[in-house]
């Protein structure tokens, strides 16, 4: 039953990557196969149990004494329903919640033309100044919002300035690599970086400034070696979009009112790691909170403001624009994973590794270069599964102390699996969500983005892990 198990996550693994040529959507088959890893775990649960979860199904038992009248194979599934399966959906629930709250805070952003104020201020001509500003916009930008998003800003702002569609793609490359670099470095600016603070493996206090050193390398190197082959003006587009003057909400908004929401929005973001230090409540509980601030302004702008009911988005319409594939993808990975986890499979993978590479530098490295190929959520929802973190009983009692120490909350392993899964991606054009959807929109070629920018994104990516070695090392 375990090889299946592997089986089973490995095929659905390899269909996500290949969802584009499938034409299957990559949610549909996450829930698929974290349904069925379940279904075959509790099925084979006497066999998983006594190897990986012996101490914790002891302490079950004792809390439960009338389940001593059961037969050891209902003891099991009674086990796994009552307490592995509850511990994970509490796990992946702060997770989704937080995400939607995220979303939701977005996309009434968006709507009320929060980002085309950005946009609109823009107005250098020269190609490589140009470049530099696109950059360092995404990256910070990345840092607040969620990489998907702010690659689709940044794009739909070089289409009002770019009519040449190759000068496009360089521009929209250098957009994927900013927005995964300047996801890295921030707790709330990537959903694995999300996933790793949620569940206590990194903090905000520690990771910003050990990561954005790295971060700002990662994307540098890409841009400077992108300058040198970029001359002259841009080609401006023979017309630019009219999505502003074609909504009539945007016509009846002052700018000082998208101004507002823009502010008010990516202040409710950063509002939440100080949230979760004052109050030590789980950073959904500040996410959701931001979201009701957010909605509250609007509802009071709404009733001032003399706008056909029909026009105006409020929060209960714009919630309906958020991408929940995305949602559900999240919940089939972690579910598969979760079940992998529960049957001491990826406990036994991190042992290879440690015997096979026992360094958490090459290690992370690897998970960052297979980032590039297959989606990183899954790969750090693996290790994080693979690797508990460690307290410091565990690290004072353990044969090799200064090894496990690299596993405490903000230890080298979890910051460095932050960078490289997040950087990593950035490889290739399918191996971030930034890829996908610039991909998409400018119609960039595969084969074209791996000849002229697959390198400079390895050069930084490989550069920004240079820069966070030697901090640890000589700091």
């Amino acid at each position: 039953m375990l090889t299946a198990m592997v089986i089973v996550f490995l095929v659905g693994y390899l269909m996500i990557a290949l969802e584009h040529p499938l034409k299957i959507n990559k949610a549909g088959t996450a829930l698929l196969i974290g349904t069925v890893l379940w279904v075959m775990y509790t099925y084979a649960a006497p066999f998983f149990i006594p190897r990986a979860s012996a101490e914790e199904f002891s302490l079950f038992l004792e809390s439960f004494p009338s389940l001593g009248s059961l037969t050891f194979k209902e003891q099991c599934t009674r086990f796994v329903v009552e307490h592995q399966v509850l511990d994970s959906i509490g796990e992946i629930a702060e997770t989704l919640i937080f995400l939607i709250g995220a979303m939701i805070t977005v996309e009434l952003i968006d709507a009320h033309g929060g980002f085309m104020f950005i946009t609109n201020h823009i107005t250098t001509k020269k190609k490589k100044k140009l470049l530099v500003l696109i950059a360092v916009i995404t990256f910070f930008m990345s840092a607040v919002l969620d990489n998907l998003t702010t690659s689709i800003v940044m794009i739909m702002l070089i289409r009002k300035l770019l009519g040449n569609y190759k000068e496009r793609w360089v521009f929209g490359s250098i957009i994927i690599i900013a927005a995964n670099s300047g996801g890295a470095w921030s707790p709330i600016g990537d959903v694995t970086t999300i996933m790793l603070w949620v569940r206590g493996n990194i903090s905000t206090s520690s990771t910003i400034p050990h990561l954005i050193l790295p971060s700002i390398v990662s994307a540098l190197i890409p841009v400077l070696i992108a300058m040198r082959f970029l001359h002259g003006n841009v080609t401006p587009p023979n017309a630019f979009s009219q999505m502003e003057a074609d909504n009539e909400l945007l016509k009846k908004l002052k700018d000082k009112e998208k101004l507002s929401i823009l502010i008010i929005g990516v202040l409710c973001l950063l509002f939440v790691p100080v949230f979760k230090t004052v109050t030590h409540l789980p950073p959904f509980m500040g996410i959701l909170m931001g979201v009701g601030i957010l909605w509250f302004y609007t509802e009071m702008l709404y009733a001032r403001k003399p706008i056909d009911e029909d026009l105006k988005l409020r929060l209960s319409k714009v919630v309906h624009r958020i991408d929940g594939a995305t949602l559900l993808f999240f919940l089939g990975i972690l579910l598969a994973v979760d079940a992998l986890r529960c049957s001491g499979v990826l406990s036994d993978f991190a042992f290879w590794l440690d015997d096979t590479v026992g360094n958490v530098y090459a290690v992370n490295l690897i998970i960052g270069a297979l980032s590039s190929i297959v989606d990183n959520v899954p790969l750090v929802a693996g290790a994080i599964g693979m690797y508990p973190v460690a307290t410091d009983a565990m690290v004072a009692a353990a044969t090799d102390p200064a090894y496990l120490a690299n596993f405490v909350q903000d230890g080298v392993f979890w910051q460095f699996l932050a960078y490289c899964a997040g950087v990593g991606g950035s490889m290739l054009i399918i191996g971030s969500a930034a890829g996908v959807v610039v991909m998409g929109l400018e119609r960039i070629n595969f084969i074209w983005y791996l000849k002229n920018i697959s390198l400079l994104a390895l050069a930084g990516y490989l550069s920004g892990a240079v820069v966070y070695i030697l901090q640890n090392l000589i700091l």
